[in-house]
């Protein structure tokens, strides 16, 4: 759509020059994706925060993060962000697609960042999709009007930068005695105060290096365990599989329908799962945990069956990194519960933004970080540890990358898809070839998933604890 009437018929009321400046496209003629072109330039967008006093709207740089806490003190209000169905409300009536940056646009108290005006040129979030509104800095001078300008944002540039692996114990470290200002201790898993692996976890995990461990090995691990046993079964029975028959035992659930290899690594990722609370509260579109792990290892059993045979990873392997590939996000909830909860709401406020700079902003550390250390002392998979560290690095290239890159993959075609919390970013061309993966084969595979939606969020409450 073009810049939306109520955008043209505001800025020519008040006499503002100004020009347009089209989403350009990529290599495949699709334009780019509209939370990716803000990021790249840099332009002005909206944030519609509200509490029971009313609506507040925040105009910041989509390279910025929006420090929900100065607004908050700035106001003396305890305002959260407007939620999806309230913002689809506004812009239905407002016939946009966005929340236009521009202030006052529907008579809101509006605080525009000081950071703004630093720039010689400005680029605006115009209400479309397709195009952007260009300003001089004496122009968007005057569309302020009666805006507040303050200071309310941090520079995005430096929480994106990922530190190295050899960082990573130190920052956790760090930010654990920060939160608690207690002693280090000198174990992580105990600095943490985590419950130790349960005893199943410790069968399955030894059971993986077992070259000589069979379907019956496996089934008695199962079995022992009531509850686990419950939900491998539910999962073998699922219209998903349309598994022929009723599904009477763990081993016809091993033989008949998921095979071993999915089983062991089913099994383990349910255990470790298991072993820590399931927050109830969330940023807003976040999918539970177990619906988001279930979707990601769905998508990514699809992206294995693209990929040509003679160059796929191994299938329950890849299976296992998406299913525990949000497992920081448990131990953000469990050891930093006033953190967590300060992270939701900055989530909800600045969905142009990635939850690791969101992370890094608070604690100075990332759940991917904290997971992928603890995965290596429990001694799990080095091809785990590997794909939670660098799922959100496209450019990794050390050992096991393929799994890293296939958990980086599946989420983003579900963000582009509307499944989850977070910006819809593109992929480059370049993770689709070094997984030896067609782009369009990989957007047919993740389509094909959610038309088995139902079946999937059937799976995903059998694993989510009653």
């Amino acid at each position: 759509m073009p810049v939306p009437a109520s955008v043209q018929t505001r800025l020519d009321d008040q006499n503002v020059l100004y020009h347009i400046a089209t989403t350009p496209v990529d290599d495949n003629n699709n334009r780019i994706w509209h939370d990716q072109h803000l990021r790249n330039v840099g332009a002005a967008r909206s944030v519609l925060l509200q509490d029971e006093n009313g609506k507040v709207q925040i105009i910041i740089g989509a390279d910025r993060l929006l420090d929900l806490h100065a607004v908050n003190r700035l106001l003396n209000r305890q305002l959260f962000a407007t939620n999806a169905d309230e913002l689809a409300r506004f812009c239905r009536n407002h016939n946009v697609q966005t929340v236009p940056a521009l202030p006052k646009i529907a008579g809101m108290l509006t605080l525009v960042d000081e950071d703004l005006l630093e720039r010689e040129a400005l680029l605006l979030d115009s209400g479309s999709e397709e195009q952007l509104l260009q300003l001089s800095r004496e122009e968007f001078r005057q569309v302020l009007e009666d805006a507040r300008l303050c200071d309310i944002s941090v520079a995005l540039a430096p929480l994106e930068n990922d530190p190295s692996v050899q960082q990573d114990t130190d920052l956790i470290l760090g930010a654990v005695e920060n939160f608690t200002r207690l002693r280090i201790k000198q174990r992580l898993e105990e600095t943490l105060e985590l419950p130790p692996l349960s005893e199943t976890a410790q069968r399955i995990i030894k059971l993986r290096v077992n070259p000589n461990a069979d379907v019956s090995d496996l089934a008695q691990i199962v079995e022992t365990d009531p509850s686990l046993a419950a939900q491998v079964v539910s999962w073998a029975a699922s219209p998903y599989y349309s598994a022929p028959g009723k599904i009477r035992s763990i081993h016809d659930a091993i033989v008949r329908v998921l095979g071993f290899d999915m089983v062991l690594n089913l099994a383990l990722g349910l255990a470790l799962g298991r072993s820590l609370q399931i927050p109830r509260q969330g940023p807003h579109s976040a999918l539970p945990y177990w619906q988001q792990a279930v979707y990601v290892a769905a998508t990514i059993e699809g992206l294995v069956t693209a990929i040509p045979r003679d160059q796929r990873p191994a299938f329950g392997m890849a299976y296992l990194c998406g299913l525990l590939h949000n497992f920081g996000y448990l131990i953000l909830a469990e050891v930093f519960p006033p953190h967590f909860n300060q992270y939701c709401h900055l989530a909800d406020a600045n969905s142009h933004i990635t939850h690791q700079a969101i992370e890094r902003h608070l604690l100075g550390v990332t759940r991917e970080q904290i997971a992928s250390t603890l995965m290596s002392l429990w001694s799990m998979p080095e091809e785990v540890v590997v794909a939670l560290r660098q799922q959100n690095n496209p450019d990794y290239q050390g050992e096991h990358h393929r799994y890293a890159k296939l958990v980086f993959v599946a989420q983003r075609l579900l963000l582009q898809q509307g499944i989850g919390h977070g910006p819809k970013l593109d992929i480059p061309q370049h993770v689709f070839d070094e997984l030896h993966l067609d782009p369009q084969k990989a957007v047919a595979a993740v389509k094909n998933i959610l038309e088995s939606e139902t079946d999937l969020e059937f799976i995903a409450l059998q694993l989510s604890p009653h």
